[in-house]
């Protein structure tokens, strides 16, 4: 009886790893930084509604997941012709939260205050993170967004597909749902990709990422 019990945890523990991986979004082409993408004279300039921006985030361990959002400090980009020619975005690293938790919940502080810590993304020391438009491509019937993102002090180009909507002096960037790999800008707590012997104690590197910008003309 209790070989079956442990047959049956350690066949529901993998099933649980399974779907977490299995639904996760692909992950952003990622390469090394590029030049940074520059605007004609005659493109409009656009600046981020900041309040309205939006990152959604959702990270995975072996046992279940975390998501919440942060948002962005500020983003000035340069349009033409409905189409994003150059642009810089500022993230702010103290505005994560965890939305999965009960705000008042003294897990959620706990949560939050670790990845705000040294372990992940030291916002004391980074308190911004940036992402600076390098071009845009269309393919597979669909348009794709890159740029380098620099997190702590790693910077990475990262493709990946988004839509862009111009409407009036309003424009707006959704992007889809995508992954990138934490441990490229070395961001190490609980990664295999840097720790040996975790057991389950792990912490998947990838992270998922949705990006919504709505912006007026400046």
């Amino acid at each position: 009886m209790k070989t079956n019990t442990l047959k049956f945890i350690a066949i529901l523990t993998l099933s649980i790893v399974f779907t977490n991986c299995k639904n996760k979004a692909e992950e952003a082409e990622t390469k090394a930084a590029k030049e940074v993408a520059t605007a004609e004279a005659s493109a409009i300039d656009y600046t981020a509604n900041t309040e309205t921006s939006v990152i959604e985030w959702t990270g995975f361990k072996p046992t279940g997941k975390h998501n919440g959002t942060i948002k962005l400090e500020s983003g000035n980009f340069s349009v033409k012709d409905g189409r994003l020619e150059s642009g810089t975005f500022k993230i702010d690293m103290s505005s994560i939260v965890a939305l999965d938790i009960p705000a008042d919940d003294e897990y959620n502080a706990k949560l939050v205050g670790h990845l705000k810590s040294d372990d992940f993304f030291d916002i004391e020391k980074y308190p911004t993170a940036t992402f600076e438009v390098t071009g845009i491509q269309e393919k597979e019937g669909k348009t794709w967004l890159s740029g380098n993102l620099k997190l702590k002090e790693k910077t990475n180009n990262v493709t990946f597909p988004a839509s862009m909507t111009s409407n009036g002096d309003m424009f707006t960037i959704t992007s889809e749902v995508f992954t990138i790999d934490r441990s490229k800008w070395d961001v190490k707590y609980g990664s295999k990709s840097f720790f040996d012997n975790l057991g389950d104690k792990f912490i998947n590197d990838d992270i998922e990422l949705k990006i919504s910008v709505s912006s007026k003309k400046s």
